[in-house]
């Protein structure tokens, strides 16, 4: 196979439950440059042939032993991710994601046998899923239900347990459905936390392309090594890679590192159905942001630049922006959440150091030490950054949302660099390899 083919033409594997699916695309796809609005997008544009011993099923023995592909205006170099901090400056500040993976798959049997499986996925009355975690008795959240017909609504399944030398009974009942998960309600007889109850009798929610069941590295090796803030249900990958090796070359060279929590929700993996991105729902993320990162946000962007750490940290740092973009309107803060199209609905030209400082004065007049709300936000190609220079991630999903952001971010060359990431043997998707992107200016 030539090396356009390999982009152009084949089959790509939709991994989901159970057998893989094909779909074919035609090898005279089209790759039209979107500078109109992007909910024209067709995702059909933003497809590659990926063949499954490409997807990394097992993490590498040693994280940052994984492979780098570094790409700037268009030039790519391959290293070593050791090397990372040899590509960035003194002044240059990255930003992470702290959020940590629950335990979150729970496999219930009812007593004819059926196997219930529930992904827990948010708190459905809306509070912090950190402190949703903390509760004890009785907990509401938001679920995925695999085998969900064979569970009847209010009928009780109950798992038996031993936790802390005691018995315990943890009921779960089926309630609304919401989308496509519904509300459960968990009930329990101990002082344990649900939390607690999770780590001990949870599974790690491993993405639907790794096709095996959990085995005892991922306990570790699906959390970074800064991972904090538990509420997740899939791991920010690109934080896979650090280790406390490549954080130390990174202070001796006086290169800023900083937190954000945003906790990462099955959505991630929801396949583009929809012909054109109008009709996608892009999924709702839980961000937490300090006003101590928000200042060094701000100090960078006028001495440095700015690198997140996967699209997650990408994500929240431009909603930041559209976020003190709102305070310089005087909009209401009825809730504090980015919609998926509003950047694109606005025409709004703020410098970057004005919406961020009018973020800060809100934050005074309203003692606030942290923002807590959503993204909903959507990055696709015809999106204009505000905030962010350069990217860590890792090598993302035919047709997915993560591959819509690489596009924008460094524009039609996505193709280039996925190629000679197909070309040169790198790894894909979580536990794969990594790239160093920096923002090609002027990309559609």
């Amino acid at each position: 196979m030539n090396e356009s083919a390999l982009l152009l033409e084949g089959e790509v594997i939709d991994k989901g439950k159970g057998a893989a699916k094909k779909r074919t695309f035609p090898a005279t796809a089209t790759f039209a440059t979107h500078t109109m609005d992007p909910r024209r997008i067709s995702i059909l544009d933003f497809t590659y042939s990926l063949p499954e011993d490409r997807i990394a099923q097992h993490p590498l023995s040693e994280r940052d032993a994984s492979r780098l592909l570094v790409y700037q205006e268009g030039k790519i170099t391959d290293t070593s991710f050791q090397h990372l901090p040899d590509f960035l400056s003194p002044n240059d500040l990255l930003v992470f994601n702290d959020t940590r993976v629950i335990r979150a798959r729970l496999l219930y049997r009812k007593p004819t046998g059926s196997r219930i499986e529930l992904l827990v996925l948010d708190p459905a009355n809306g509070i912090d899923p950190t402190q949703a975690l903390q509760v004890t008795g009785t907990a509401e959240w938001l679920s995925l239900i695999g085998n969900a017909k064979r569970w009847k609504s209010e009928e009780p399944l109950v798992w038996e347990l031993q936790l802390a030398g005691r018995a315990i009974q943890l009921e779960a009942i089926k309630g609304d459905k919401q989308d496509d998960a519904y509300i459960v309600r968990f009930n329990w007889n101990s002082p344990e936390t649900f939390g607690e109850i999770l780590e001990a009798i949870g599974r790690m929610p491993l993405p639907p392309y790794m096709d095996r069941d959990e085995e005892p590295e991922d306990a570790e090796r699906y959390q970074t090594v800064y991972a904090r803030l538990p509420g997740s249900v899939a791991a920010p990958t690109a934080g896979l890679h650090f280790t406390e090796r490549v954080f130390s070359k990174l202070r001796e060279q006086g290169i800023g590192v900083d937190w954000l929590t945003l906790h990462v929700g099955a959505g991630t993996f929801k396949p583009v159905k929809s012909p054109t991105m109008q009709e996608h729902p892009m999924h709702r993320e839980r961000l937490i942001v300090r006003r101590e990162m928000i200042e060094r946000l701000l100090h960078a962007h006028e001495s440095g630049r700015v690198i997140a750490v996967g699209t997650t940290s990408l994500r929240t740092l431009e909603s930041l922006y559209w976020l003190g973009c709102r305070v310089l309107a005087g909009k209401p803060e009825a809730e504090v959440c980015i919609g998926q199209w509003e950047p694109y609905e606005s025409q709004n030209d703020v410098p970057v150091q004005d919406a961020l400082t009018a973020l800060l004065r809100r934050m005074d007049e309203s003692n606030r030490t942290a923002i807590s709300g959503h993204t909903q936000l959507l990055i696709a190609p015809g999106y204009s950054f505000r905030v962010v220079d350069g990217l860590v991630t890792n090598f993302h999903q035919p047709e997915s949302t993560l591959l819509l952001l690489v596009a924008a971010f460094i524009g039609s060359d996505w193709r280039t660099v996925y190629h000679h990431a197909l070309a040169n043997g790198y790894r894909f998707l979580s536990y794969g390899d990594s790239s160093l992107l920096w923002r090609k200016h002027g990309a559609q």
